[in-house]
């Protein structure tokens, strides 16, 4: 009685075609030779049907499965519409030769330590999908698909639950799960190309890479950018998520992908151990969100990047965070195209009305006679929000970041990025607001040390982690007199300014920009602060970390101290 039915699964009967709709009821009249004379809807009843019952409802369920009566087993569950569609799909997508399905006995062990819950339900995290508690009885059965073209067969215990129904018959509980234990509500699954994974995750001096931040996840995404050419592709059964998010799940290799040499990243694992290092510190050993970038300017590529908690989300390329002053690059950059000159006398006033909304600074007294050289390197947001709207038309500000910057357009960077954001202002108080990074922008470490990159080489280089990846390029260059204005004024600011601090010993050749943003009901600003030295450009940003000398400050030195040679 336990033998498996076998029978190629392209095979379909038709002589229940429509009973679907009838119920497992009507399946039953019509093999026993009854004439159903009305359809019967059935219910699942609030009792669990006995053993017997239960193994033949499964018996039935599995031999139509696979004679490829796909018709008559959807007929055998509790939701007959869905589960024929699932198995249709199944037979489809997988387009296996044979299907061998043997029933089994009760689930040696369940996912879950739920005593309560049914093995169905364990089996599939589906909750809405689940029948009501204490009525299923939870049976497995062993499966062996065979594919055309090769031996290799694909072996694995599969679980039902059997629930009784209204009419006295079992009838399997339907849930993905059914299919396989792992498919789940909103997932498919199909027969895909793979790629082999690359042996080992390399640095860009061929030393392998192995760092708290870098979590296993991560590396995944990276082994996933490395597949081959598609000749080197082998076949899988793979199951994805219909949204498109998530990496696919490989439940079975059909025939194998051709192996792929060691993965070469432009991460730099001297960099990224001081990172790690960095990081842990700034953020109190993780009790604080921080993340830290370091960046190539003449190739843009990815140096290091550390986030903290460690094996946490990657913040350095998903937080979307206003900057605060760290944006005064910007701003500045936009002022000095507008003629503005460094040594233009531009006076920082102790706070500033807008539209009603008052602006004040760090700190209290007024300073008439700074220059606007000065007040970026004491970030003076008066001085710089009162200029910015006599000179800057809206919108002018967040245009020269998309276009100079290559802000806003999302970067294909090789791994998940939540794109940085700088829409043109609403309104004076909107504007004024994103003068001084704060309003609707929005930035991560990532973006903010590609500013500075841009700053160092003059030309803006979309940040990669695979050497040779396509690079977004920007609109346009700064002029020459804006670039060298604007490098000028953050060297002041590194030598003289609120980054002279962290910056202590590392100034020639070097611009730095702090930056404090306040996060409404926090209770600490986050601290911002990006920098470069030579041909390395390095961002850090630490949430509740106070002013951005505080806390990001030390974090980015500590990077930019050992260097790029």
């Amino acid at each position: 009685m336990n033998k498996g039915a076998k029978i190629g699964i392209a095979t379909v009967c038709t002589a229940l075609v429509g009973v679907a709709g009838f119920g497992a009821y009507n399946v039953y009249d019509a093999m026993t030779g009854n004439e159903a004379k009305t359809p019967k809807v059935r219910t699942v009843v609030a009792e669990a049907p006995s053993a017997d019952l239960a193994a033949a409802g499964a018996k039935a369920f599995l031999e139509a499965w696979a004679k490829g009566d796909l018709e008559a087993a959807g007929a055998l569950t509790d939701k007959p519409d869905t589960a024929i569609a699932a198995l249709k799909a199944f037979k489809d997508k997988v387009n296996p030769s044979a299907v061998t399905l043997t029933p089994g006995g009760t689930p040696a062990a369940s996912p879950s330590p739920s005593a309560s819950a049914s093995a169905s339900a364990k089996a599939s995290p589906s909750a809405s999908a689940s029948a009501p508690v204490g009525t299923e009885v939870p049976l497995s059965f062993r499966a062996k698909v065979e594919f055309a073209g090769t031996a290799n067969a694909w072996n694995y215990e599969g679980r039902l639950g059997l629930v009784k129904m209204s009419d006295g018959k079992a009838a399997v509980h339907w849930t993905p799960g059914v299919v396989h234990p792992k498919l789940d509500t909103g997932e498919s699954i199909a027969v895909k190309p793979v790629f082999a994974e690359p042996t080992m995750v390399l640095d860009r001096n061929g030393k392998p890479l192995n760092f708290p931040s870098l979590t296993p996840a991560l590396m995944a995404k990276f082994k996933q950018n490395a597949s081959g050419a598609p000749e080197d592709a082998g076949t899988g059964v793979v199951i994805t998520k219909d949204d498109g998010s998530g990496t696919p799940d490989k439940l079975f290799t059909i025939t194998d992908p051709k192996p792929l040499p060691s993965l070469k990243l432009t991460l730099d694992g001297k960099l990224q151990a001081e990172a790690e290092k960095a990081v842990a510190a700034a953020s109190k050993g993780g009790t604080l969100p921080a993340s830290l970038v370091a960046v190539e300017p003449s190739t843009g590529n990815v140096l290091a990047f550390a986030n903290a908690p460690a094996g946490g989300q990657n913040r350095a390329f998903l937080a979307a965070i206003a900057p605060g002053s760290t944006m005064k690059v910007i701003t500045a950059a936009a002022l000095l195209e507008a003629g503005v000159k460094p040594d233009d006398v531009l006076p920082c006033p102790a706070t500033l009305s807008v539209a009603g909304q008052t602006f004040k600074n760090d700190f209290t007294e007024p300073h008439e006679d700074w220059k606007f050289s000065q007040d970026l390197a004491q970030s003076c947001n008066t001085a710089l929000i009162k200029k910015g709207l006599e000179v800057l038309k809206s919108g002018d500000m967040e245009a020269l970041a998309k276009d100079a910057f290559g802000i806003g357009p999302t970067w294909k960077t090789g791994m998940l990025l939540a794109p940085a954001k700088a829409p043109a202002p609403s309104g004076d108080n909107q504007r004024a607001a994103q003068l001084i990074g704060q309003g609707s922008i929005t930035m991560n470490a990532l973006t903010m040390a590609s500013i500075s990159a841009t700053v160092q080489s003059g030309t803006f280089r979309q940040p990669i982690l695979v050497p040779g990846s396509e690079q977004q390029k920007a609109d346009k260059t700064l002029s020459p007199a804006t670039l060298k204005g604007l490098q000028a004024m953050m060297n002041l600011t590194a030598t003289s300014g609120t980054a002279a601090g962290p910056m202590s010993g590392i100034t020639a050749g070097a611009g730095a920009k702090t930056g404090t943003a306040q996060v409404n009901g926090q209770a600490d600003d986050n601290s911002w602060f990006t920098a470069y030295r030579g041909n390395l450009a390095v961002a850090a940003e630490v949430g509740g970390g106070g002013h951005g000398a505080a806390a990001a400050g030390p974090a980015a030195a500590l990077v930019l101290k050992v260097g790029n040679g």
